[in-house]
């Protein structure tokens, strides 16, 4: 893919042992010497007010429900200007740092800083993101002082302190342009895979469809359903509303995001459901670590086997059905939780109805606010469900279930692709970041335009996906 790598001739210890060896002719500084803090704050609140997401860096902030916040809510949040790089303190192990490219606001929790002249801003980031870098980020990173929460913040003093590498300016420049170019490829193999999930995932679709809306026998006789958009169901099947189905439909707590932690019980996020199965997604988790005072409120949101989980708010219309052994678990404010009664319907199937197009369309139809993005628990009450018998609906599960096994192995096996492409970057920027591997030649050979206008968060965004946005709303309300 990258021709012209080689180890640099001479290298030199550091002494941290992230690190390791640089090439002998680069500096090892602190970042306070890049970097230094400003603390500018808005009168008015009338300024453009941006927030960090993960792979997408600073980008309009919008509230849980995906409206804007008012501007006399703002007054006293910290202003920044183009070129600033910003950190959240409470997600810096997490690589949550960005670069202004316009005026606006931050949250009082951000870090903002203004570079010196000597510092590569791009650098920089790509340096920040190192997942070796992390783990002193998170060595660094103190509680709130109460003992009782999980949630760490990396303060300025300890941020500041840690050393980082520091090559001549031309060499930044040179690495930079270099990892543009190889981010640019890896991106676009990327994207050719995600066409082919999203491909698999329509012919999903049209399984889920089929049997959610004719059922098994493909030549039912049909009657209107009384639900103008729905059109005709199979005659033998009941049209009802989710609310006589379930005992409880409630979400998680607001603030939970504060008690996240390495240990302790699952934190189902909005990240963690999809609109293409209805399994919980378990690859990217957070745990709680939960303060003895909030353990009256945690039985309404801890979740049980057969529960029905729903994205409310950010990427309406994602499902989960909670599988058993699944271990202790509570759903955040962003994700609603359904009980189905006893006997009252097969939960998978319930699910399947939820995922399908006749959910997806329900669920578009409930959206409130003009352009609030979100669903109130007595629309998630009232979505319409199509009841066919209890055999039936375990038959239609079965089937749903045996022939979408083989598309979900093929989306599998593409996922592990993306893994190991996203692999292959991780390790290719860490080794031209901290110097393992010279690419000034290699970046000497691309041609002027290669990457030229791309920012390290627009690279980043190429592979991205609406989900892997959705749930960084989950730790906003913590950070504001």
């Amino acid at each position: 893919m990258i021709d012209g790598l080689r180890p640099y001739a001479e290298m030199k210890p550091t002494g941290l042992p992230w690190l390791g060896d640089v090439p002998a002719h680069w500096e090892v500084r602190r970042i306070k010497t890049l970097l230094k803090e400003v603390d500018n704050r808005t009168k008015s609140g009338g300024e453009r007010l941006l927030s960090l997401r993960m792979r997408q860096g600073l980008v309009d902030h919008l509230d849980a429900g995906g409206t804007p916040i008012p501007a006399d809510a703002l007054v006293g949040y910290k202003l920044i200007e183009r070129g600033n790089v910003v950190m959240n303190r409470m997600r810096a192990a997490s690589g949550l740092f960005g670069v202004a490219r316009s005026t606006g606001l931050v949250s009082p929790d951000y870090a903002v800083f203004e570079p010196k002249l000597d510092a590569d801003t791009g650098y920089l980031l790509h340096t920040f993101c190192l997942p070796s870098l992390a783990k002193v980020f998170r060595a660094e990173s103190k509680g709130l002082g109460t003992g009782e929460s999980g949630f760490l913040r990396l303060y300025t003093d300890r941020f500041g302190s840690i050393s980082v590498p520091h090559p001549p300016a031309e060499e930044q420049a040179c690495i930079i342009r270099f990892i543009n170019h190889a981010e640019h490829q890896v991106a676009k193999l990327i994207r050719a895979k995600r066409k082919l999930i999203a491909l698999l995932n329509e012919q999903k679709q049209v399984v889920i469809h089929r049997a959610v809306t004719r059922g098994l026998d493909q030549n039912v006789r049909f009657k209107p359903s009384g639900v103008p958009w729905l059109g005709d169901v199979p005659e033998h099947w009941e049209v009802v509303r989710l609310r006589n189905l379930v005992s409880h439909v409630t979400s998680g707590s607001r603030g939970w995001s504060r008690y996240a932690s390495d240990a302790g019980p699952l934190f189902i996020r909005i990240g963690n459901l999809t609109r293409s199965s209805i399994d919980i997604q378990l690859e990217d988790i957070v745990r709680l670590n939960l303060p003895k005072t909030v353990l009256g409120e945690s039985g309404r949101t801890r979740i049980q086997p057969d529960d029905l989980l729903l994205s409310i708010t950010a990427y309406i219309g994602s499902v989960a059905v909670v599988p058993r052994g699944l271990g202790e678990a509570y759903v955040s404010q962003h994700v609603a939780c359904c009980r189905p009664r006893k006997a009252a319907a097969n939960p998978k199937w319930l699910g399947y109805v939820l995922l399908s197009p006749v959910g997806q369309i329900h669920g578009t139809l409930c959206m409130y606010g003009g352009t609030k993005q979100g669903l109130s628990l007595d629309d998630v009450k009232n979505y319409v469900i199509l009841l066919p018998p209890p055999r039936e609906q375990d038959a239609l599960v079965a089937r749903i279930e045996s022939e979408t096994a083989v598309l979900d192995g093929g989306i599998r096996s593409v996922q592990r692709e993306i893994a190991l492409y996203r692999e292959f970057r991780t390790r290719l920027v860490a080794e031209a970041v901290t110097g393992k591997l010279d690419v000034r030649a290699a970046a000497g050979a691309l041609t002027e335009t290669a990457g030229a206008h791309d920012s390290p968060e627009e690279l980043e965004a190429a592979d991205d996906s609406a989900d892997d946005a959705a749930e960084d709303s989950e730790f906003e309300e913590a950070a504001a």
